[in-house]
């Protein structure tokens, strides 16, 4: 690429970022404003399905709040929640729909992580999975990874008050995921368009900042690994035999709008690519299998490499 052409990457790469900053600011004041509306009517698991497209405001908010979709578990958000001293989430109920499973406590409406409650923290047998809180409003995800044929969102208490039951859910509610690299909008492809450079720079740019760019809400039991990927090049992936006992490792694609073209679960030291159809960028989730996995090994970039071809 020459020189020329780099500056005017560049240059649109900055108009991005203000365009997404600008974006996400007025798209979360008019998710703030719908969700104080629906929770007086009713507060309820809000489950990323295809009926999240259909609302107006359901996709802007993904792709300006978390959007690099996990393709390899199921969602499920709640909020708001007003907690005076504790949160607890059911735990047999989670364990008999996912082998593995994490809610993420979030401080409404900011999104500050607060803590992570799951089966890689909670103990076994017991009924309930607790965190102390101060008093204030919170908002939950859900993610529910390796599923089964019945799948159920689990109770919810605050303050040893049930505030939601327990609600079966339909285990294929990910099929609208395949739909998603069909968007064509110039809209989210100008909201993302910087991701892509800031990672084909990314040895020029503090590595903190980029983090926070591409993982704006990352669940703090999952490692991860990211890069960018060029059309027509193929993604050799080489991990460590270690990874592969202690860890389920899932590989997620994305285009240049940040919209998922495809996902697998690797499950060998060595992994391959076809050649990539589009510009975009990849997404490594490595997910301790037991809690124990942290203890003798930990997924950092000594661990796995990646060659692009």
């Amino acid at each position: 690429m020459t020189n020329k052409m780099t500056q005017i990457e560049n240059l649109l790469a900055v108009l991005s970022w203000g365009f997404y900053k600008t974006n996400k600011l007025i798209i979360s004041q008019i998710y703030r404003v719908y969700l104080a509306i629906s929770s007086r009517k009713n507060l309820r698991w809000r489950v990323l399905s295809a009926k999240t497209l259909k609302n107006p405001v359901g996709l802007p908010v993904i792709m300006t709040k978390g959007p690099r979709w996990n393709t390899h578990a199921i969602v499920a958000s709640l909020a708001p929640i007003s907690v005076q001293s504790s949160l607890s989430v059911e735990v047999p109920v989670a364990e008999a729909s996912a082998e593995s499973w994490t809610v993420v406590v979030y401080s409404h409406p900011d999104y500050e992580t607060i803590a992570n409650l799951g089966s890689l923290s909670s103990k076994s047998g017991q009924d309930w999975a607790t965190v102390q809180l101060k008093p204030g409003k919170y908002a939950l995800v859900l993610r529910y990874y390796e599923w089964g044929e019945t799948v159920k969102l689990p109770t919810i208490k605050a303050d040893d008050r049930e505030v939601l039951a327990a609600q079966p859910l339909a285990a294929n509610v990910n099929e609208f995921l395949h739909e998603l690299q069909h968007n064509k909008s110039l809209f989210y492809r100008a909201l993302h368009y910087y991701i892509f450079v800031i990672l084909k720079q990314r040895d020029r740019l503090p590595e903190a900042w980029v983090k926070r760019e591409f993982l704006p809400v990352g669940d703090r039991d999952n490692y991860f690994g990211y890069g960018y990927c060029e059309k027509g090049n193929v993604l050799q992936f080489q991990f460590d035999p270690q990874l592969q006992k202690y860890y389920k490792i899932y590989l997620t694609l994305y285009n240049r709008s940040s919209f998922p073209t495809f996902w697998t679960t690797i499950s060998q030291e060595t992994y391959q690519t076809k050649p990539i159809a589009q510009d975009g960028f990849y997404l490594l989730r490595f997910r301790a299998q037991s809690p124990e996995a942290t203890e003798i090994i930990s997924p950092n970039d000594s661990l796995w490499q990646v060659n692009q071809q």
